[in-house]
């Protein structure tokens, strides 16, 4: 079964760390989007069934609610029964009419930007929530009869202590949350971060910060699926597991990216080449893509591992068992080689 993921290139505000491709939200350029994402959404086969979608952005949840049901209708008629429908979400945009009108809609998995529960670290990062916003958000999904709901947490700067990290995770727990996705700050070269880096951890305060995290969610019944990723059981992203088991999934929106057919394809970061075209243009990143090294590459970032072949067995055994072990013969990575997994990676390739 297929994926699809909706770029939504839309921010109110554009954080200092992100080089995602997004502009400034316009009522009359949202307008022009949505028209072009149902005409590329017609476009795809219709014998193509999806059994995920997902709006990323950019912040999805800056459009109407009718916006994303009118997306959705387009492809209506081809989502398996129970298919899982994501929207990323600022805080400052779930208001409960908008959430339920994105429910009503058919979206029924949210990931909510947080990052941290400090507010001198959200200024920082440049956010445009408070503490309370992303509290209060998060409980009116709920209340608004979201189960399946994420949040993200961002490790890394250097004002986070093992105080200051037990803190956001005692928030995040004390919410009604089954998803937290917990990614280490990085310098992207384009941003104002990369311009004016932040002071960040050291590497030795980062490692302890990531176990200290991978302790306390599992501790609290979350299985550490994924490198940067915890769930309750059941609850595990179906979307993005496609990527990382090379999965077919299609791209529609301006620097979407997508593999169908062991082909990666992206399309160019350009909104108004995109809302002009009858068909959005698509350019090839990788035409052998799901090969031998990616599905290694990529199966290992999961906690069920990869089957090993022989090869691959007689390199990993100089890093067992501290990064590597094996069980039920599948190789997986321990959370001490997920620290290091270019090295682990190196040597395994």
């Amino acid at each position: 079964m297929n994926g699809l993921y909706i770029h939504v290139p839309f921010c109110a505000k554009k954080c200092p760390y992100c080089d995602f491709y997004s502009q400034s939200y316009r009522a009359a350029a949202a307008e022009s989007y949505v028209s072009a994402v149902c005409r590329n959404l017609r476009a795809i086969p219709q014998d193509v069934r999806f059994d995920t979608v997902y709006f990323g952005g950019g912040t999805p949840s800056l459009l109407t609610a009718a916006q994303t049901d009118a997306m959705l209708a387009e492809v209506r008629s081809r989502l398996s029964p129970g298919a899982e429908i994501t929207m990323e979400m600022n805080p400052r945009t779930m208001q409960t009419e908008k959430l339920m009108g994105f429910k009503a809609a058919g979206v029924n998995r949210i990931s909510v930007g947080v990052q941290s529960f400090q507010p001198e670290v959200l200024s920082l990062l440049g956010r445009n929530h408070s503490p309370e916003d992303a509290k209060d958000a998060i409980l009116r999904a709920y209340q608004c009869g979201y189960e399946n709901i994420s949040l993200d947490l961002m490790l890394g700067l250097f004002m986070q202590d093992a105080d200051s990290l037990d803190r956001d995770l005692a928030e995040a727990l004390a919410l009604p949350v089954t998803h937290i996705s917990a990614y280490l700050l990085k310098i992207e070269a384009q941003t104002p971060f990369g311009k004016t880096p932040p002071d960040m951890l050291s590497d030795d305060d980062t490692a302890a910060r990531y176990l200290q995290l991978h302790d306390r969610l599992t501790k609290a019944g979350f299985s550490h699926y994924e490198i940067s990723n915890f769930a309750k059981p059941g609850y595990e992203s179906r979307h993005n597991c496609k990527y990382w088991r090379c999965e077919p999934y299609y791209a529609v929106g301006p620097a979407a990216h997508g593999c169908v057919g062991h082909v990666r394809y992206a399309v160019p970061k350009d909104l108004s080449a995109f809302c002009a075209g009858k068909l959005q243009e698509t350019y090839i990143t990788d035409e052998n893509a799901c090969g031998r090294e990616d599905r290694i590459m990529l199966g290992l970032r999961l906690s069920e591992g990869i089957v090993p072949d022989d090869a691959l067995m007689r390199r990993a055994k100089p890093l067992m068992p501290q990064y590597l072990v094996t069980e039920n013969g599948r190789l997986r990575m321990t959370p001490e080689g997920w620290l290091v997994s270019n090295s682990v990676l190196a040597a395994l390739l």
